[in-house]
């Protein structure tokens, strides 16, 4: 059992990374509703870390613009912080499987606004108070479920960025994210050491996988690519949503 799992996990990690490669996000959510069928969703989360942040502090550095975003985007990433640190434990809480019907729902919500492409729009007026709200109320998802795409993805995208600048926004936001999650997990002692390695290994399957996505991505209508990703992922979310509630 111990070796299927290590490979189903690294089976998870390329995939995951894969998909990044070819849309430019989807690695958390991809390896967490994967891991979920086999473990818990901290679990799950734990090894995620160090994959999700080496990509996306690669994906945050990319561009010169991260300086003007961080003096854009401060008060987001201050919300993100102080709603994992107030959710803090809740991804732990699975025994009665709560936290793996916050993750299936969180996926499924997940897939849902992307497969509808609803487009939303933030005035500039609304950004000092809006921004720290998206903040902490995406840290509190993150607490319970290992996802930091709800709602800021599409509150990023709501504020109109130039393309490379969302990239780059995306990148910065989940980094602040990830880390804030893995500072959360090692204070309830998931995110120990051992897993800490394990996370690490995890990490080569993750870049082979987006290497591979990054070479099919001209080849790959992205368009399509991104309908499939969603439907899988609601199919997934539901899934663990109705194992957790049955």
């Amino acid at each position: 059992m111990a070796d299927l799992l290590l490979i189903f996990a690294a089976f998870t990690f390329f995939l995951a990374g894969f998909v990044k490669g070819v849309i430019g996000f989807g690695l958390p959510p991809v390896a967490i509703a994967l891991l979920g069928l086999a473990m818990t969703p901290a679990e799950a989360a734990a090894l995620m870390i160090v994959p999700s942040l080496v990509t996306n502090v690669w994906q945050a550095a990319d561009g010169p613009g991260l300086v003007r975003q961080v003096a854009r985007l401060w008060p987001m990433l201050l919300g993100i912080g102080f709603g994992t640190w107030a959710g803090s434990g809740l991804i732990a809480e699975d025994g009665n499987g709560f936290a793996t019907l916050m993750l299936g729902i969180a996926l499924a919500a997940y897939a849902v606004v992307g497969l509808t492409a609803v487009q939303f729009t933030v005035a500039a007026r609304s950004e000092p108070w809006l921004s720290p709200a998206m903040g902490a109320i995406t840290g509190l998802v993150a607490s319970a479920t290992g996802v930091f795409a709800i709602p800021a993805v599409p509150y990023l995208q709501a504020l109109g960025l130039e393309k490379d600048d969302l990239v780059q926004a995306l990148g910065l936001s989940f980094t602040v994210s990830t880390v804030a999650l893995a500072v959360s997990l090692a204070d309830l002692g998931v995110f120990a050491l051992s897993t800490a390695g394990a996370s690490l290994l995890a990490l080569a399957p993750a870049l082979i996988g987006m290497s591979f996505g990054q070479r099919l991505r001209s080849r790959i209508s992205p368009p399509v690519f991104r309908s499939c990703f969603f439907l899988g992922l609601l199919v997934l979310g539901a899934h663990l949503a109705i194992r957790s509630a049955v």
